[in-house]
């Protein structure tokens, strides 16, 4: 099965969360699966692939060219597909996973994290999404999504979309073990 992760390039979070990218990293390598990232070299990005690579894991960077001008790119990837631009990158991402999960990270983890969301409730990607929640990263966005619920700006059946774990192994689990999404919740994509 191929994990595509989504998180934060910065170098300058704290420990934890660079310790639990790291702890996916070594579950996924574990489970014999694929990483699928952004192919950053630093933050949790680069944890998480060193972590995987470490334990014998094999992991798959997609990066838009402007970014390697930059020289932000992992030189360790076991592939390095270069794309266009960042739509292209998102696309190979959700196309090449088996799976999406969250690590935290800023607004760009964010807007991957919920663009994969709403392909999900639209029936456009119909693979298990997991938040990984560490520390309780995620309770705002989480409470925020409820409030939305709460408020019909989605439907009840839509927080199911997603599964949130708070350990690496329970995130892999989840990735294993979450049936697809029902194509046909399209039509309670309006409300």
């Amino acid at each position: 099965m191929t994990i595509t992760v989504y998180a934060a390039s910065s170098g300058q979070v704290p420990d934890v969360y660079v310790r639990a990218a790291g702890d996916l990293g070594k579950a996924i390598a574990a489970g014999g699966h694929t990483l699928v990232n952004g192919a950053g070299r630093t933050g949790l990005m680069g944890a998480c692939t060193d972590a995987c690579l470490a334990a014998g894991g094999r992991a798959v960077g997609v990066i838009p060219g402007f970014m390697i001008e930059q020289g932000w790119q992992h030189d360790g990837m076991s592939e390095l597909i270069v794309t266009h631009d960042m739509h292209e990158r998102k696309e190979r991402m959700a196309a090449l996973s088996d799976a999406c999960v969250a690590l935290p990270g800023g607004v760009g983890t964010l807007e991957e994290l919920l663009e994969i969301i709403t392909w999900k409730q639209l029936g456009l990607y119909l693979k298990p999404i997991i938040i990984y929640n560490v520390s309780g990263y995620f309770d705002p966005l989480l409470a925020q999504l409820s409030r939305a619920t709460a408020e019909c700006f989605m439907r009840p059946q839509h927080q199911s979309i997603w599964q949130v774990a708070d350990e690496a192994a329970k995130v892999v689990q989840l990735a294993e073990t979450t049936p697809l999404w029902d194509q046909s919740v399209r039509k309670y994509a309006a409300l």
